[in-house]
């Protein structure tokens, strides 16, 4: 295959596409990463981002989080019942959204550092041996 120029690895993971073409698909599912890219043939399917994105919206979500409870319990004074769903609204929509572009975007980051999950390069170029 030909050569492809290089792809940001925030704006392709940003918009959930191929690290290498920025244009295929990279899940086939929620997070279910595609076997491989429909548009340019990228082997998608050693690739595994672990657990760093959970980590990384675990820190996100959780600060926002925090501070709403902060806010709602300090200087809105809401009821207790309140706080409690608001909060379980934000943890859980904020996850479920934020999930596939950390995933995404450190997927893109490992193609483009050529490093997988083990620490050894598990994406197969057409032009590597």
């Amino acid at each position: 295959m030909a050569d492809h120029p290089p792809v940001s690895a925030l704006g392709a993971g940003l918009a959930l596409r191929c690290p290498r073409c920025g244009q295929g698909r990279l899940f086939k599912s929620y997070l279910k990463v595609a076997d491989a890219c429909a548009v340019c043939g990228l082997d998608l399917s050693a690739e595994d981002s672990g657990d760093g994105p959970a980590v990384f919206v675990i820190f996100v979500v959780g600060f926002i989080a925090a501070l709403l409870v902060v806010v709602m319990e300090f200087v809105i004074r809401a009821p207790m019942l309140v706080s409690i769903l608001a909060v379980c609204a934000v943890v859980v929509v904020g996850t479920m959204a934020l999930l596939p572009p950390f995933k995404a975007v450190l997927i893109a980051l490992q193609y483009r550092h050529r490093a997988g999950d083990t620490g050894l390069n598990t994406f197969k170029d057409d032009n590597e041996a």
